[in-house]
């Protein structure tokens, strides 16, 4: 995941997703590492998403806080 450089990307780990937008990393649902290869996989891979995002954010010059863009009305195509 090319973390912050997009508006569309997505990784879905177990019942765990984490968002890609161009001003935050949203994360949510839940995910169960299981004591067995495949938990080490799930782990192994929302670890390297994690250090992605941390690994941006150290390279960046940051602000204190941000406002983050909400998503604005569009025109509804269909309507006439």
């Amino acid at each position: 995941m090319r973390v912050y450089q997009n508006e569309s990307e997505t990784v879905d780990i177990g019942k765990l997703t984490i968002e890609n937008r161009t001003d935050r990393v949203t994360i949510y649902g839940s995910l169960d590492v299981t004591r067995d290869k495949a938990g080490l996989a799930a782990v192994k891979e929302l670890k390297a998403t994690i250090d992605a995002i941390v690994a941006f954010l150290e390279g960046e010059k940051l602000p204190e806080h941000i406002t983050m863009k909400t998503p604005g009305e569009i025109k509804n195509p269909f309507k006439r």
